[in-house]
């Protein structure tokens, strides 16, 4: 069985127009969950305690679609392969 790890962080945007974070070495990663149903609610108590901060904001990300490992990898994944 695939897993489908979810990552949830967040921090301050330079504006909340765009998703460009204000300090890369400041961005809350929350952590990395087995599924969505508990990344959802470590996002959703994350956004609702910023909510008042509209520079502030808390993403999710599906991490198991990033990597295909049916896909063969570049030569920078293998280092120099």
């Amino acid at each position: 069985m695939t897993q489908r790890l979810h990552l949830v962080f967040g921090g301050e945007l330079v504006d909340p127009v765009h998703t460009e974070f204000k300090d890369v070495s400041k961005i809350h990663v929350v952590g990395v969950f087995p599924d969505y149903a508990s990344a959802y609610v470590a996002w959703k108590a994350n956004a609702q305690r910023t909510v008042d901060d509209a520079h502030t904001r808390y993403f999710l990300a599906h991490l198991h679609r990033l990597r295909d490992e049916t896909e063969a990898a570049s030569p920078t994944e293998e280092l120099g392969g």
